[in-house]
């Protein structure tokens, strides 16, 4: 960002805050605000003759979210609601004896939103009317809103990852991965939530972090569009959440929950809500205990358990007419097993004699992989009303990531088909910063201007050791095969006839590694790596209403400093026009963003290769720079919504995405030493769908799908080793999907019992084409994108199936002449090019493979999920009593997420299970 554009965002800020001071001296009283993404709507209500009224009921609904709340106004008329995402609504005031009054308002800022009321002498109603306009959003960007209610409501695959589960089934765009990963419209996890105004951009799948809870959210707001000026660092998706809030409800509320299901899993959650008009907390804590945590490498689960705890707590305090705080504090602590697959069990390694020419193998147990993580984060945020059309927020925050991995007791027992090294890793992230903005509406504008300061501490010591006895070997035997034994190539000639000195150039002997080499008697090799990331962004944004025109315009100033310095003007800009004869909304928007490295083991992947040590296990690539550089991106969006009377709306988008040092991640062998890297660009162009039908005779539905291509463009030009991309064509990366769709239809029988409600009913189906597989076995030998190779033997084409053990020809479902693999039978080393199936992966015909146009890929899936459920067993009115069942996969479908990927390895997509939940509220 050069020097102009500096003083300019910097001077757009310095006058918003002078605005602010003026303002202050001048502005009315006024209710405080709520904090964060959310917005209040406050009025008085009264009659034709001016008179205040009391006790009428003031609601507010969105369609499409499903989002209603109610508030009575109190004895001076007044009202308020609080806590109110971003978003268009219907508002509705009823009374007996006056006639209801209804109309549209917009809550589009952190200014409140005044709603003085009339209500004129005539017959009362209580029925909510919903037109056509009620279902547009009229905005320049495409995103989607989910309110409680539905995710009450949702079978959710994933009790432990369940906010990533969400995103996943309701937003378009999402490409579903194991343990909780989604890839938001083609992008390696470059996703960001904003917590109540605090931005968290660290990956936050549950082999990272630990989730926000979700039962401590009201609300979210997944934005796949072009993103605002006020985000920045990872804007593939934007996810907006508004937590729960105790601020005026003034009985004690809440619920205690618990359930059981398959695998042994067990959860427990205590939440309550309590208030008054100018204070509220919420508190909720849960629990959860597994036998299947993570998504593992076979179907049949083992060596999966863990557990998780959860502690969320929203203090919300008006302290004056014009100033009030929020605070967010939230403790979670994850414990689980590392999923074995067959080949870790009852591992054969050298137990003595090693560094000698007779090294004795034996059983050295199964692998015993574990990993903790606690996460804690603290986030107060002190909000003044500056004047009637304005409003102050000024939010510090902290939040830590613990993250401790823990080899086998018996170090040797980690060896694994692709797994070299065992490796111990505790590793911290600890973000510090503040965030402040100045909110103005007036007229046709809706301004925000905005500061972001964020300081991470990254701190990585790792203790490694090579546990593969041919991985680092002096010797060789006839064949040129690496072998056991021995510690010097001086050892090899004369010791054995069949030996020979190791100068293989793939894979020399490296004296360096020897001390290291647990087969040989070596010890831990132990690396600490330390780095302070510095980001600083300005930004200023307009949202310009007039007539059937809204223009979105904005730039952001973005500072990295880490392990390397970057700058960038980002300017940001949209347009949509309403077509109100036809209710079509046409948009088109723009973001120049720049495109932050991933933290996780950033230091391992920038300066790892520099040490001789690890530069050989890292893969490293000789020419590749180390330190990972901030990348930037030019988007593109234009798309349509429409509606089709008030029972239906249409949402789509079309994106073209250019990111010159595009971001993916590689992987330390088979273990969970995950690290970015930076390949030299990515073209990403796709679409994404949604379409609503928000209430039609009780049965709600909704349907979003994409197509989104993930193109990769070598070399590599940053980072620690990869083991894709080595043709220096375009390809595929590995979580690139041709096509995906979740459909979600719910249904509220009408009729009730008495004082009992009726049950509801909901049911997903979930199609997934299928991610790329670039491990698959394929047929190519004369491809010039292609890794498959292959063998010809007289006349005849064959697979080579020798680089796959028997357990992982079983885990791709691989079958030759009718043959199934099993996990102690493979196929052998070759099979008819012709005659290699899978229903679990898709092979490319012979001499087709093209890691760009027709790479292999994981087989397409339909997935289906169903919940029932009754929210009020025995017709109580202050206490009630809930049942809910769900079915995850209920036709216990046999299907991968993935095969040996790059990042994440094999994972099996999770069998049938049921789980009961009985909940008590109050």
């Amino acid at each position: 960002m050069n020097t102009s554009i500096r003083r300019v965002a910097f001077a757009a800020f310095l006058a918003a805050f002078s605005v602010f001071l003026a303002q202050d001296l001048l502005s009315p009283s006024l209710l405080a605000q709520s904090a964060g993404n959310s917005g209040t709507i406050t009025g008085t209500v009264t009659d034709a003759t001016g008179a205040v009224v009391p006790g009428a009921s003031v609601s507010v609904v969105n369609a499409v979210s499903g989002l209603s709340r109610t508030a009575i106004t109190d004895a001076a008329g007044h009202f308020q609601l609080s806590n109110i995402p971003q978003n268009p609504y219907h508002l509705t005031v009823t009374l007996a004896g006056f006639a209801p009054y209804s109309r549209d308002v917009s809550v589009r800022s952190l200014v409140p939103v005044a709603a003085n009321i009339v209500l004129q002498v005539g017959t009362s109603s209580t029925v909510v009317n919903v037109d056509a306009g009620d279902l547009l959003e009229g905005d320049s960007m495409m995103h989607t809103d989910v309110d409680r209610d539905l995710f009450n409501k949702l079978p959710l695959e994933s009790a432990s990852s369940s906010l990533s589960s969400l995103v996943t089934l309701a937003s378009p765009g999402v490409a579903a991965d194991s343990n909780g990963l989604f890839h938001g419209l083609g992008d390696h996890a470059s996703n960001s939530f904003s917590i109540d105004g605090q931005p968290i951009t660290d990956q936050q799948s549950k082999v990272f972090s630990n989730q926000l809870p979700s039962n401590s959210v009201q609300s979210l707001e997944v934005i796949s569009g072009a993103p605002p000026a006020e985000y920045g660092g990872k804007t593939s998706l934007v996810i907006q959440v508004t937590t729960r809030s105790g601020l005026g409800i003034n009985k004690p509320t809440g619920s205690v929950t618990t359930s059981y299901g398959a695998f042994g899993s067990s959860t427990g959650s205590v939440d309550l809500s309590y208030g008054g008009a100018k204070w509220g907390n919420f508190i909720e804590v849960d629990g959860l205990d597994t036998g299947r945590f993570l998504d593992p490498a076979e179907f049949a689960v083992f060596h999966d358990k863990g557990n998780e705890q959860n502690l969320f707590d929203r203090v919300d305090r008006q302290l004056t007419t014009k100033d009030s705080v929020h605070l967010n504090f939230n403790l979670s602590r994850s414990w689980f097993q590392n999923p074995n697959s067959y080949d870790n069990l009852n591992v054969q390694n050298v137990v003595g004699g090693g560094a000698g020419n007779s090294p004795v193998f034996g059983g050295v147990g199964d692998t015993d992989q574990r990993s903790k993580i606690v996460t804690f984060n603290i986030a107060p945020t002190y909000t003044r009303i500056t004047g009637a059309d304005s409003v102050f927020n000024f939010g510090p925050f902290v939040r830590r990531d613990g993250y401790n991995y823990y080899p086998s007791g018996n170090p040797l027992a980690d060896l694994g088909p692709i797994q070299n090294e065992s490796i111990a890793q505790q590793r911290s992230l600890l973000n510090a910063g503040v965030h402040t903005d100045f909110s103005y509406v007036k007229g046709i504008h809706n301004i925000k201007v905005g500061a972001l300061y964020q300081h991470t501490f990254l701190n990585e010591n790792d203790s490694l050791g090579i546990v593969n006895a041919t991985f680092n070997a002096p010797c060789l035997d006839e064949n040129n095969a690496p072998v056991a034994g021995y510690n010097s190539t001086a050892q090899c000639q004369g010791a054995n006839p069949n030996t020979a000195d190791n100068p293989n150039a793939t894979n020399p002997f490296l004296p360096v590694l020897l001390p290291y080499d647990l087969t040989r008697g070596g010890s831990l090799f132990t690396y600490h790596g330390h780095t302070d990331v510095k980001e600083l962004a300005l930004y200023i944004q307009d949202q310009i209403k007039t007539g059937n025109w809204l223009f979105n315009v904005g730039i952001r100033g973005d500072l990295y400093n880490g392990l390397t310095k970057a700058s960038q003007a980002e300017p940001r800009l949209g347009v949509a026009y309403t077509i109100k004869q036809t209710n079509t909304v046409l948009r088109a928007s723009y973001a120049r963003t720049l495109e932050s490295p991933f933290n996780e083991n950033l230091v391992l992947s920038s300066q790892g290769c520099d040490n001789a040590v690890l530069s050989p296990l890292l893969l490293c690539t000789p020419g590749v720079s180390g330190t990972l550089q901030p990348g930037f991106r030019n988007e593109f969006h234009a798309g349509l919504q429409q509606a089709f009377g008030k029972n239906f709306v249409f949402s789509g988008d079309y994106i073209w995405k250019y990111t010159h040092n595009a971001f993916d991640f590689s992987t330390l062998g088979n273990t969970p030493i995950t690290f970015p890297i930076d390949w030299h660009n990515s073209k990403i162009p796709g679409f994404a769908l949604r379409a609503d039908v928000p209430n039609f005779h009780n049965v709600s539905a909704f349907v979003v799908m994409s197509s989104v291509a993930a193109r990769f463009f070598p070399q590599q030009v940053a980072g620690a080793g990869a083991t894709v991309g080595q043709s220096g064509f375009p390809f595929r990366i590995d979580h690139d999907e041709r096509f995906n769709q979740t459909t979600h239809a719910q249904y509220q029988l009408p009729k009730k019992f008495g004082k009992i409600e009726a049950p509801w009913f909901g049911i997903n189906w979930r199609y997934d084409s299928g991610l790329t597989a670039g491990s698959v076995p394929c047929f190519n030998p004369t491809g010039a994108n292609s890794p498959c190779g292959g063998v010809a033997l007289n006349g005849q084409n064959y697979i080579d199936l020798s680089g796959l053990t028997a357990d992982e020809q079983f885990q791709a479902g691989l079958t030759c002449g009718g043959v199934k693999a099993t996990p102690t039978a493979g196929l052998g080393d070759l099979c008819l090019a012709n005659q290699l199936t899978s229903q679990l992966v898709k092979i490319p015909a012979p001499g087709t493979e093209d890691d760009d146009k027709n790479p292999p890929r994981i087989a397409p899936r339909n997935l289906f999920d169903a919940s029932l459920g009754q929210d009020n067993l025995l017709g109580g009115d202050r206490y009630k009593w809930s049942l809910r069942l769900t079915a995850v996969n209920i036709t216990n479908k046999y299907a991968l997420y993935n095969f040996l990927s790059t990042f994440s390895g094999t994972h099996y997509v999770t069998p049938r299970s049921m789980t009961a939940e009985v909940g008590f509220h109050f």
